[in-house]
């Protein structure tokens, strides 16, 4: 079995994949746009150029996504992707990346658990932790 976070958004799924490849060194492994496809028919006009199953994958791991229409989409909450990053020094990159244009809710640094943790909120509204985890 595999366990693999999707991610809805507003109607700027692409955008955030493109600037998951840059912050975090994403791979896009699909991008499926609901024009052309058979569910275009039963979509808005409107969603025509959105994303109706986007892939990335990061290390191997698989993150998926798409475009909510308007009427169904709901604020990312009650959840967060976290990243497992062994260099402390990495994982305050990705954290810097991760949260420009973004809220930071938990500053990245050293705790008891970790040697570099932190808490954000992309500009495009999903949440991430970064975990640095001790030896």
């Amino acid at each position: 079995m595999q366990v693999n976070p999707y991610l809805h958004y507003n109607g700027n799924c692409e955008e955030a994949l493109n600037f998951y490849v840059k912050a975090i060194g994403a791979k896009i492994d699909v991008i499926m746009h609901v024009e052309g496809s058979p569910a275009a028919e039963q979509m808005p006009p409107s969603m025509a150029k959105k994303v109706l199953h986007g892939q990335i994958s990061v290390d191997g791991e698989v993150i998926m996504a798409s475009d909510a229409p308007s009427d169904y989409f709901e604020k990312m909450q009650g959840m967060s992707v976290c990243l497992q990053i062994k260099d402390p020094a990495d994982g305050a990159k990705v954290f810097a990346a991760l949260s420009e244009g973004g809220t930071i809710k938990m500053p990245f640094g050293a705790t008891f658990w970790s040697k570099g943790f932190g808490m954000c909120v992309d500009k495009f509204g999903a949440p991430w932790m970064i975990n640095c985890a001790m030896e």
